[in-house]
């Protein structure tokens, strides 16, 4: 049995996370508010597109340069 998993160092470093925002003057409560927002957010992302590194680069074009300004 493998004792060394990476859920046994999620606590700390989520505490650690945590408490770097807290020193910098954030509240726990809105700290833990955000990271469930960003969570559900990287979920719904993930649902979308599970592996966006694999995305086709060569279909992906650069930004449109038919801005009026652009001339």
């Amino acid at each position: 049995m493998k004792t060394n998993d990476w859920r046994d160092d999620l606590p700390l470093r989520l505490e650690d996370f945590v408490d770097s925002f807290v020193v910098k003057g954030a509240e726990h409560e809105d700290v833990y508010k955000a990271i469930k927002a960003e969570i559900e957010n990287l979920r719904v992302a993930y649902e979308r597109d599970p592996d966006p590194a694999d995305d086709d680069v060569e279909t992906i074009e650069g930004p449109a340069n038919d801005w009026p300004a652009a001339g």
